[in-house]
């Protein structure tokens, strides 16, 4: 997830692509979501009671998804902008390889969190993997972006495929947030 986050970043700062930018955020906010999953598992380890595992899991999700929900709005009012802007993004060959890595790698490491995540009992963790499920829909989507990009040439597709990506960030906010809040 750094090295996702660093390259998606970076290529999106470089070809000026609200896309990529949003995409190496999300990476980035992945990192803080399992880094916070780990503090609640090493709760877990160092024998907390159940209702502090829990008072932990709900703040780790509050926090996440109301960064993500965050995010949303920035990408949705940046991508308007520039598409009203008429403003393009440059191809980014980085930034397309680092999504086909992402649409390859994040089922499998979805599967592996499962699996380790019904082990331990931890819905939390299960929850973490089903969001590299999202991550691999969001790469997909940064793939296709940059390809019409790439290809065709079209200044539109980067901030509409930014909009579009902004679904995936938004729905993954709103649940972390409300699992967060219950």
């Amino acid at each position: 997830m750094a090295f996702e986050f660093v390259v998606g970043f970076y290529s999106g700062l470089k070809a000026g692509s609200i896309l990529l930018i949003a995409f190496g955020l999300d990476s980035f906010l992945e990192i803080i979501s399992g880094s916070t999953l780990i503090w609640r598992l090493q709760k877990e380890n160092n024998g907390a009671s159940p209702a502090e595992i829990e008072h932990a899991e709900k703040r780790s999700s509050l926090i996440v998804g109301s960064v993500l929900l965050l995010l949303s709005v920035y990408v949705t009012a940046v991508s308007l902008f520039n598409l009203f802007a008429h403003s393009a993004a440059d191809t980014s060959y980085s930034g397309i390889a680092i999504a086909i890595a992402s649409v390859v790698l994040m089922p499998i490491l979805t599967l592996r969190k499962r699996a380790l995540g019904k082990a331990l009992h931890s819905d939390a963790l299960v929850e973490d993997g089903m969001c590299n499920i999202t991550c691999a829909y969001m790469a997909g989507t940064v793939l296709i972006g940059g390809l019409l990009t790439a290809l065709f040439n079209w200044w539109w597709a980067d901030s509409v495929a930014a909009l579009i990506l902004v679904y995936f960030i938004a729905s993954e906010g709103l649940e972390s947030f409300n699992e967060g809040r219950n």
